[in-house]
């Protein structure tokens, strides 16, 4: 590797006292390149055996790759932290301006510990690290937050904000970390992790040079990957529709999550589908840096001013596929304007959507049945398709005004632990349930990932591959996740979009790394990514996690997927040939 080489700097911040330094780690990037590899492992070293997950001993770890900067659509960050949602691994990835900007500050790698004892906000300027105070900013929703912090500091439109909204200021367990407009750290509840630090928001920018072995070879491939992104027909679908596409598709082979998975096919899945918004509602796309697809759809919602005619107030609001199914068909929603109402509230409070979601549908169901009245909703009556009452429920899941609103506010598996429902209660390693009921492969993503994501090992895409087919046994589920999730551990070790990843292939990235300064070859690529996989198993382990116990919700056993009805005993032999694999 270069010696040169800015990724090879890691920057630690202390917020107790206000301090930080710089160390080079050569060490952990020339092995495990940056991103996700380097985070894991700056996890086992920093966050103490059974810390608690909102105490000044749990560190906040942002990693990026060497690929950042160079190559288009390497331009996602990756946090690590011990996750106050599950109590055991907290990864979220974020893409927007966050990547570019670390690694043009000069940093491979950031760590926060401590705890400030007033709200603060950090600006990062190359080695100039300036803790300033955030009083007047706690308190703000998070947009007004990012304007006021975007007015105040400089280096507009070289920089990235992140910063928190008041769910993460209240601790909800799975506040998430709004960064630029409309980009994410949304799983897992970093937000919470930032509040309890009283740390609102961060800022960060930089001057940088970015190396390259040599230049002509380095035009040529980048020159290379570019067309072969632009060209690809599986990315302009991204573009044009963006993943709500998903949407039809899987209304149409009942897949998708409908009433707390009370069914998998929604009756007015049309009126909230990508067509159906890209026809009434698109107003922009938009783009991380450094990637020409724009993915990111906004709507344009536009409402009249009371008693002005021909005046109206108009908000951009991002969609994708997983919020119009958590926030969408999950509640029974097929109004596209009170979804867009939810979707907007979810953004101002700083909340994970698919987590309130999830909980909500959970609530409307407890709800229902009597496990919980108006006394625990303080006069709310949830029901499928009632989004204004659920935008008041959302309010008070961030204020926590009673014992009920503060059991919400830490997930769906702990309400049901204290007023029942768990069997309908879908939280997957404490981690609400992504929206695909595709079958096996789907479930069983959630549960063996690492971070109980779809993301994880895309089991659901594996699923559709057996439409009318007979399913492979659960040996072969096993095998396939694995391997796919070891494979993504090195696309988000070097912080690549996984839309891209039908490109960035191993003899591609093997390529690539040789002009970044690295010297790895497919097969140790492949070793590498099992390696980093195992790595975030042991701090799972090492805070209890057991896959022997996963509690695996019994509504995906009683509602139809698209393979029939789903057994237990395969699901649980699954588990078991993964986890011998991870041994």
């Amino acid at each position: 590797m270069l010696n040169h080489d800015p990724l090879q700097r890691v920057l630690y911040i202390d917020l107790t006292r206000r301090s930080f330094r710089i160390e080079h780690r050569p060490d952990l990037f020339e092995r495990y390149l940056g991103g996700a590899g380097v985070a894991s492992a700056l996890l086992l070293e920093e966050c103490p055996e059974g810390a608690d997950p909102l105490e000044p001993e749990n560190p906040i770890i942002f990693a990026v790759g060497p690929l950042v900067g160079l190559f288009p659509m390497a331009s996602k960050t990756v946090a690590m932290f011990k996750s106050p949602h599950t109590g055991n691994l907290g990864e979220s990835h974020a893409g927007g301006r966050s990547a570019v900007s670390i690694r043009m500050a000069g940093y491979g790698a950031i760590v926060i510990k401590g705890a400030s004892d007033i709200p603060v906000y950090l600006t990062i300027f190359n080695d100039k690290v300036q803790f300033h105070d955030g009083r007047a900013l706690w308190g703000m929703r998070s947009d007004f937050a990012a304007r006021a912090t975007r007015e105040k500091e400089s280096g507009s439109g070289m920089r990235t904000i992140m910063r928190i909204g008041l769910a993460g200021e209240r601790l909800v367990s799975y506040a998430c970390v709004i960064t630029e407009t409309y980009r994410h750290f949304g799983r897992l509840g970093l937000g919470a992790v930032f509040g309890s630090k009283k740390l609102k928001a961060i800022v960060i920018s930089g001057k940088s040079s970015l190396p390259v072995v040599d230049r002509k070879t380095y035009k040529k491939a980048y020159n290379d990957i570019f067309q072969q992104l632009l060209t690809k027909p599986s990315l302009k679908k991204y573009h044009d529709l963006g993943t709500s596409l998903n949407i039809l598709p899987l209304n149409k082979i009942c897949a998708l999550p409908t009433r707390n998975l009370q069914k998998a096919c929604f009756e007015q899945a049309e009126e909230i589908s990508g067509e159906h918004l890209a026809e009434n509602y698109l107003g922009r796309r938009i783009a991380c840096t450094h990637c020409p697809i724009a993915c990111i759809h906004l709507a344009a919602l536009r409402e009249p001013y009371k008693d002005e005619p021909y005046f109206y107030k108009t908000t951009f609001i991002s969609y994708d596929y997983e919020l119009i199914y958590a926030l969408g068909t999950m509640l029974g929603i097929g109004n596209s304007r009170g979804l867009m109402y939810l979707l907007n509230e979810v953004e101002i409070l700083g909340l994970d959507a698919i987590s309130t979601g999830v909980v909500l549908a959970w609530v409307t169901e407890a709800f229902q049945k009597g496990l919980i009245t108006e006394k625990e909703t303080m006069g709310l009556k949830p029901a499928w398709g009632d989004y204004e009452t659920y935008v008041e429920i959302m309010k008070k899941i961030v204020l926590q005004p009673n014992e009920f609103y503060q059991a919400v506010a830490k997930g769906a598996e702990y309400a049901s632990e204290l007023y029942g429902g768990k069997e309908f209660a879908l939280a997957f390693g404490k981690n609400e349930m992504p929206g695909y009921h595709t079958g096996y492969g789907g479930h069983l993503t959630f549960l063996t990932g690492a971070r109980h994501s779809h993301l994880d090992s895309a089991g659901y895409s594996f699923d559709q591959k057996f439409l009318g087919k007979e399913v492979p046994p659960p040996e072969d589920y096993a095998n396939h996740l694995f391997a796919e999730e070891s494979y993504r551990q090195i696309i988000s070790s070097l912080v690549i979009c996984f839309f891209a990843r039908g490109v960035y292939n191993y003899p591609t990235i093997e390529r690539l790394l040789k002009i970044a300064g690295f010297d790895f070859s497919e097969e140790s690529l492949k070793g590498l990514g099992e390696e980093i996989l195992k790595q975030k198993y042991r701090f799972k382990f090492r805070e209890g996690f057991s896959l022997d116990q996963l509690r695996i919700p019994k509504r995906i056993l009683e509602t139809i997927s698209p393979h029939g009805r789903l057994q237990e005993e395969f699901i649980r032999k699954a588990i078991a040939a993964y986890k011998r694999l991870l041994s």
